[in-house]
């Protein structure tokens, strides 16, 4: 049973894994989008998240615990300045996986992993989303809300709503059987020309 093993040990030993996800933050921090293999893009997740959450307090000491952590001083730069500012009303979920198949060779699986607020394909489809509007219904709250603005505006003048006493019934369309069925005698002569 494998209870509580929660780390993808990635067939490295633990210093040989923190090197390499040390190098691939860094590498995902300067270039905001990667290409590796699901299991690897998984473990970077979990290990870069934290690290950018740290990057909203930009204190001297929240920047040496990323540096301890990333060891560059580029990336850790980058970080601070220029993606702490783009995530900085995000409460987490700071990277997107997207699964691109399977590696020729050994068939492993392949995705690509970015930062979520500088994929700008995906912003433009969530803007286009935006103009959508829900399907639910108003809460009671909301009629009050709406009646009470709609009664300190006096300049729109209501519709006048026409009642049915008022309209003149219209008349049914005819059907096929109540038309009067003309003389049949001889349907397929014209009327134009004279019978011989």
């Amino acid at each position: 049973m494998r209870h509580q093993k929660k780390i993808n040990h990635l067939g490295r030993k633990s210093a040989h894994r923190k090197a390499m996800l040390s190098n691939m933050a860094a590498s995902l921090i300067i270039h905001k989008r990667i290409h590796t293999t699901v299991a690897k893009a998984k473990a970077l997740r979990i290990f870069v998240e934290p690290l950018i959450t740290k990057s909203k307090d930009d204190t001297t000491h929240s920047r040496r615990l990323v540096f301890s952590y990333i060891q560059s001083k580029e990336a850790v730069t980058e970080l601070f300045r220029e993606v702490s500012k783009k995530i900085m009303d995000r409460p987490g979920g700071y990277t997107r996986i997207l699964k691109t198949g399977n590696r020729f060779g050994d068939n492993a699986e392949m995705c690509l992993i970015e930062l979520v607020d500088y994929n700008e394909a995906m912003m433009a489809v969530k803007e286009e989303g935006k103009t959508k509007t829900s399907r639910r219904r108003r809460s009671s709250t909301n009629k009050k809300s709406d009646e009470s603005t709609t009664k300190e505006k006096p300049e729109v003048a209501a519709k006048p709503q026409k009642t049915k006493t008022a309209e003149t019934p219209k008349p049914e369309p005819e059907t096929k059987s109540e038309k009067p069925i003309e003389s049949s005698a001889k349907p397929d002569v014209p009327e134009d020309k004279p019978e011989v």
